[in-house]
């Protein structure tokens, strides 16, 4: 049976009307279940591609880290709840996490060592939404002040002022330093500054061909 989708809710209500064998994905943004579209192949096959390098490299490093499937990241005391395309999680931080063992939720950014976002045709919510709410100004008690967050752009859907006149592929890497976040634009075969994983070797151009091979 289909569920109806509510008008407004809290973040509570959003977990318990979330069908327990779900095809379809949602997220929530200010009280809003929205359904989450279908990817295209190609998105998931960048999603995939970045999945497999992160989890060779945090595995690596022996660090406490995993990749979840289907964890909801939660900004603090909002309704709203996301699914990033790629999630890092650090098991250490785990048992400060509220929602974490009946709701595999998060909220902390120090739970979060590296979130991704592949873009998609609803890409505002990505340069807008979501980094408003994952990242912003971390010093302030409402915002979760994700280490890393990385917007990967591979069609060039983005806006000009985000990718570029004329637009093309681009990769944007948003770096915590002293609560605040600085901002870098990775292009073709630049090298990707992580803080996260500062031995990782890789380049756009090698994301971007995961797309197209």
């Amino acid at each position: 049976m289909t569920q109806a989708i509510p008008k407004l809710v809290t973040f509570e209500e959003f977990v318990d009307w979330l069908p327990e064998n779900r095809r379809v994905r949602y997220k929530l943004h200010k009280g809003e279940i929205v359904e989450m579209a279908q990817p295209v192949g190609e998105h998931e096959e960048v999603k995939g591609f970045l999945a497999r390098k992160v989890t060779v490299e945090f595995d690596r490093l022996d660090l406490p880290y995993f990749m979840p499937n289907q964890v909801i990241v939660r900004p603090p005391e909002k309704d709203s709840g996301y699914l990033p395309d790629v999630l890092v999680l650090n098991r250490a931080n785990l048992e400060n996490e509220k929602l974490w063992k009946k709701e595999s939720t998060v909220s902390l950014g120090a739970s979060i060592p590296l979130a991704i976002e592949v873009v998609s045709t609803n890409w505002r919510d990505d340069y807008y939404l979501k980094y408003a709410d994952y990242v912003r100004v971390a010093s302030r008690r409402e915002e979760m002040g994700i280490p890393e967050y990385w917007i990967v752009d591979y069609a060039a859907l983005g806006g000009r002022n985000f990718i570029g006149n004329p637009k093309q592929p681009t990769i944007t890497v948003c770096n915590l330093v002293d609560e605040e976040y600085q901002i870098s634009k990775f292009r073709d075969n630049d090298r990707i500054i992580s803080q996260t994983f500062p031995e990782l070797n890789l380049t756009p151009n090698q994301i971007f061909q995961a797309a197209v091979v």
